[in-house]
């Protein structure tokens, strides 16, 4: 194992796409508070540390789609693990070994947008204003969510030796997620009641927008409708991309447990089909 974990964390050392996300989340983690003290000093007004801290969440899926599926298709398509099976490394290990090294490259992916951003954030916007201890359990939760993506890319990169159709599968499911966690999130967020408007002339004959009582909004949800709902958002990685980007996760403990729970069933159910896999 020692020695397949060497190979692939020299492999992701090398690796361009590995380079490339690096290189945007660190981009991004500089520009965004950059951008919020533009605004702060031209509008009066900025978004605080505590909205940036978490805003890569947004975008960590599609950067893990490009790296995992990139990582590992190139070890199909050069060979190397039909190689590594040759000279007898057990496949629980190869898949164990690329699991673990896509894992550490998604926390490095973290750090890449969350040190820039303390680093230029605090001078800029001050401090968190929220209590450490939240802070620490939003971080957990979105490298556990980072975690969760990982594990259902090498799953689709380990069984699928078509390097291509593996980068496109795990982007379009990348995108996927995100936009069926915006979907939900804003179905969620919709108002149980709405204020009704209407027009009417007054004696002089102008026009005078007169306010209705509250009416009930028909596409609020509710009973069991919402609640399968609020749990998709909670289980779904693209739902808690949208809660930690937008600073509204309200369970924080239990999105972590979820995202456990999809690593060790995506991996378990990757190491059983990945045994039984005929490797040309």
């Amino acid at each position: 194992m020692s020695r397949l974990l060497r190979a692939g964390f020299l492999h992701m050392k090398k690796s361009r796409a590995f380079q490339v996300c690096f290189f945007c989340m660190i981009f991004l983690g500089i520009a965004s508070p950059i951008a919020s003290y533009i605004d702060l000093v031209r509008n009066g007004y900025g978004t605080e540390l505590n909205g940036l801290f978490f805003y890569y969440c947004a975008y960590i899926g599609i950067a893990l789609s490009v790296f995992c599926s990139l990582f590992i298709g190139t070890e199909y398509s050069d060979g190397t693990i039909r190689n590594k099976i040759v000279v007898g490394h057990p496949r629980l290990w190869i898949y164990l070994a690329n699991l673990i090294v896509c894992s550490t490259g998604a926390v490095l992916l973290c750090l890449a947008y969350m040190i820039p951003v303390l680093c230029i954030g605090v001078p800029l916007l001050g401090f968190f204003t929220m209590p450490l201890p939240a802070v620490f359990a939003f971080a957990l939760v979105s490298v556990l969510m980072a975690l969760a993506f990982v594990s259902l890319f090498t799953l689709a990169a380990m069984l699928c030796p078509n390097k291509a159709l593996t980068t496109i599968v795990c982007t379009l499911a990348a995108f996927f997620f995100l936009i069926a966690g915006t979907y939900i999130y804003s179905r969620l967020d919709a108002p149980e009641t709405y204020n009704g408007y209407f027009l009417s002339e007054d004696d002089e004959g102008s026009t005078v927008v007169d306010k209705m009582d509250e009416m009930p909004n028909p596409v609020y949800l509710r009973g069991t409708k919402r609640k399968v709902y609020e749990f998709l958002l909670d289980f779904l990685p693209g739902g808690q991309q949208i809660q930690l980007a937008s600073g509204s996760v309200s369970q924080p403990f239990i999105l972590s447990l979820y995202s456990l729970g999809i690593i060790i069933t995506a991996s378990g159910c990757g190491i059983f089909l990945f045994q039984r896999k005929d490797i040309k």
